[in-house]
């Protein structure tokens, strides 16, 4: 195991942040982390990093005790921060460079280890340029330049598309892939669905400071085999009427997006719900039924959805 988490707890004065936590990821793998805003990431995170006190519990990395063997293991641990860090006054290559100081390289070492950060993340021939320069997504990219330059064997990403456009985001997903293929184990936090389905081969949903479920995608999608979901296009609809369809036996979960209604049940409920919305003067415009899919895993779990407006 790369990481092993026993009965983790973390507490913020009254808030439970992470509550009985236990956790395991082998040495190899892609791991997932989906979680609505506040489950807890960020301080699990935090945790591991060594970077947050925890308040019960165990935290093993690499096999050795993190409070015993710290120093060594932040040593073999990437992080690619959500929010950018890296500086403007510096160029791209004085970047890295900085960060491959901070993690102990020098001379011939972090020459190598500079010069092939910035291949792999494609940005060797920019590097005397300024990040003020880049683009959103080849800043993301330079971020991750920093976080692999001293060749971790751990790489935490923490929302690493976030605001990027579709071929940069792509980039990051396939170099993702290529670390992995050359031995790295990946954390990988994000709110977007697809991008965990695609390239995760370990997922774990965390919910109010624990994990609700883990497994394979497929795995995952079997805890609500049966199910049914129902998406219902319609010109418009207030929430009185998803109040009313809420109440429908067998209705697990009820999401409005605009003017689409997305209904999991546990059972065909597609003529009550036509009926009621009929019954409530609602125009539908198209409806499909689908299979379970990961998000609607998600939805049902934990009642919410990943990402908010406000994301």
């Amino acid at each position: 195991m790369i990481i092993d988490v026993s009965n983790l707890v973390k507490r913020y004065n009254d808030f439970l942040a992470i509550d009985h936590m236990s956790l395991q990821i082998k040495d190899g793998e892609i791991f997932g982390l989906l979680g609505p805003n506040g489950a807890g990431k960020t301080t699990l995170t935090k945790t591991l990093l060594g970077l947050c006190k925890y308040d019960s519990g165990s935290i093993k990395l690499f096999g050795s005790e993190l409070i015993e063997s710290e120093k060594k293991i932040k040593e073999r641990i990437g992080l690619v921060p959500q929010d950018i860090a890296i500086y403007d006054e510096l160029t791209a290559i004085e970047n890295v460079q900085l960060f491959g100081k901070l993690y102990g390289l020098s001379g011939s070492q972090l020459k190598a280890g500079v010069k092939e950060a910035l291949e792999f993340t494609g940005l060797y021939k920019l590097k005397d340029k300024s990040p003020s320069q880049f683009s959103g997504g080849m800043k993301r990219r330079l971020n991750i330049a920093c976080a692999i330059v001293h060749k971790p064997d751990l790489l935490i990403m923490d929302e690493p598309t976030v605001g990027i456009d579709p071929q940069s985001r792509n980039y990051i997903l396939e170099s993702v892939n290529k670390l992995n293929k050359q031995g790295c184990t990946i954390i990988y936090i994000s709110h977007y669905m697809e991008e965990v389905a695609a390239i995760c081969s370990q997922i774990a949903i965390v919910d109010k400071g624990r994990i609700i479920a883990q497994g394979t995608k497929e795995e995952l999608a079997k805890l609500i085999e049966g199910d049914q979901v129902l998406l219902i296009t319609v010109q418009s609809v207030d929430f009185s009427t998803i109040e009313k369809l809420e109440k429908v036996p067998m209705v697990k979960d009820i999401t409005l997006n605009h003017n689409q209604i997305r209904i999991i049940s546990s059972d065909s409920v597609i003529n009550q719900v036509m009926n009621l919305l009929i019954s409530n003067d609602v125009q539908i415009n198209k409806i499909v039924t689908n299979s379970p899919s990961l998000e609607d895993v998600f939805l049902t779990l934990t009642g919410r959805a990943l990402r908010e407006e406000s994301n």
